[in-house]
């Protein structure tokens, strides 16, 4: 189970990010838009997820989003492996750049409390923990944390056959990641049914689980619709077959 839910944050952390120089003003989503997905081992449902642009913020004296995500599993995945995870992320207003990152983590008996504030005069990314345990890395101009590089993908027409090269950063470590983009195809999942690209990362620029499992594939399906919503996710690790399949979609108003 823990392998499931490490493969479902991890399309948030590796699948994406294009730069300010290829945006423009109108943003495929508001303040206020919610997606709710469904979780699911095989055929069985483990738990639920949900990823929010919730509100407007002044962060360094400047106007930011705050962007939330959470993840939980239900009563019968409790029994062995609970999970109440929640991420915030703290990006400029015209999605360029994170500028801190937080996740409160409870993970089976893992429970652990980070912050990660990004310094672009540095060009580091320092880490904290709740203990007090601190780090720092060097960062690159542009990054995006394992949250808001969910929405950066969004910013960008995708089509198919291309390959994107994506700087991350989750505080601990700073990498390329490679994505490819698929095929297009019809996706059905509970919130109705979307013409949707599938995208892929290497797995060899992946760390934790799917260090693993070589034979493992993640693949996370867009709408190609002007919103460019994150429909469906699945992974395939050494444990099986996990799904994240979206089951309602709260549009914004801002």
């Amino acid at each position: 189970m823990k392998k499931f839910f490490y493969g479902f944050l991890y399309f948030c952390i590796i699948l994406n990010h294009f730069l300010a120089a290829d945006q423009n003003n109108s943003l495929p989503f508001n303040i206020g838009e919610r997606l709710e997905y469904d979780l699911s081992w095989g055929f069985i449902p483990v738990g639920s997820a949900t990823m929010e642009v919730h509100s407007s913020v002044n962060y360094d004296k400047k106007s930011c989003i705050l962007l939330k995500f959470f993840v939980r599993t239900n009563s019968f995945a409790d029994s062995f492996y609970k999970v109440r995870t929640t991420i915030e992320s703290v990006i400029s207003r015209d999605f360029s750049k994170s500028l801190s990152y937080r996740k409160a983590q409870q993970e089976g008996k893992t429970k652990k409390n980070i912050f990660v504030k990004f310094d672009y005069d540095k060009l580091k990314a320092f880490y904290r923990e709740e203990n007090g345990a601190s780090s720092s890395i060097p960062i690159a101009v542009n990054v995006f944390d394992p949250l808001a590089i969910a929405y950066s993908f969004r910013l960008k027409e995708l089509y198919e056959n291309q390959t994107i090269q994506i700087p991350t950063c989750d505080g601990k470590n700073f990498s390329q990641m490679l994505i490819k983009t698929g095929k297009k195809k019809v996706i059905s999942v509970p919130a109705g049914k979307f013409s949707a690209i599938e995208t892929i990362p290497e797995m060899k620029n992946l760390k934790g689980v799917f260090q693993k499992s070589p034979e493992g594939i993640l693949r996370v399906w867009y709408s190609q619709d002007k919103s460019k919503i994150p429909v469906k996710i699945s992974s395939k690790v050494v444990v099986g077959s996990f799904n994240a399949r979206l089951k309602r979609i709260k549009a914004g108003t801002d």
